[in-house]
């Protein structure tokens, strides 16, 4: 995978990180830089973490499915775009929350791990792609703190209405890509 390819995932697996951190900017009241960085950082890390843990995973499997690895990457892609554009189109009921001054640290790890777990699954089909795992998850890591970190700034102004268009554009990413891997592989067979 090249430096764009790698830029374009990683930017693309934070989309759902920064979808909810809008919504999170969104339900506190006037957050500050510190919280946005703080949310940040802990998205960050996890979505780090989490294609680490999934490439572990995917490796397991690699010399069982290897010849398969441009259907399994797509139908992972596909699979997850497709429910973060599921999860963008679906109302919010969390509307209604009252607004606070700072998330406790266990509740955005939790949203963090809840966001991050398409990374996982990414990691996954990355194993079978032979990528390298550490260069990847420390992009998509950094994205999604940067994003994450916005998106809490960001939220503080717009509210969810981006947010749920963020998720859906991060889903039209995750298909695009696993189209352009299909693509790709069959395009080297000609």
């Amino acid at each position: 995978m090249n430096l764009s390819a790698t830029i374009i995932l990683a930017f693309g697996m934070s989309m759902d990180a920064f979808a909810a951190s809008i919504g999170k900017g969104a339900s506190l009241h006037k957050p500050k830089f510190s919280e946005a960085l703080r949310t940040g950082l802990i998205f960050g890390v996890i979505e780090t973490l989490t294609p680490l843990i999934g490439w572990c995973l995917g490796l397991l499997a690699n010399k069982v499915v290897l010849e398969w690895n441009h259907w399994v990457a797509f139908i992972l892609l596909v699979f997850l775009g497709i429910r973060m554009i599921y999860e963008g189109v679906r109302g919010n009921d969390d509307e209604e929350a009252p607004k606070l001054q700072r998330h406790g640290f266990w509740l955005l790890v939790t949203t963090a791990i809840a966001t991050s777990l398409d990374a996982m699954a990414v990691g996954v089909g990355l194993a079978f792609l032979q990528v390298n795992i550490i260069e990847t998850a420390l992009a998509i890591g950094c994205a999604t703190m940067i994003m994450s970190t916005l998106g809490m700034m960001l939220g503080r102004f717009i509210g969810p209405l981006l947010g749920k268009r963020a998720e859906i554009l991060g889903g039209l990413v995750l298909i695009g890509i696993g189209c352009q891997i299909l693509y790709s592989h069959f395009s080297t067979l000609s």
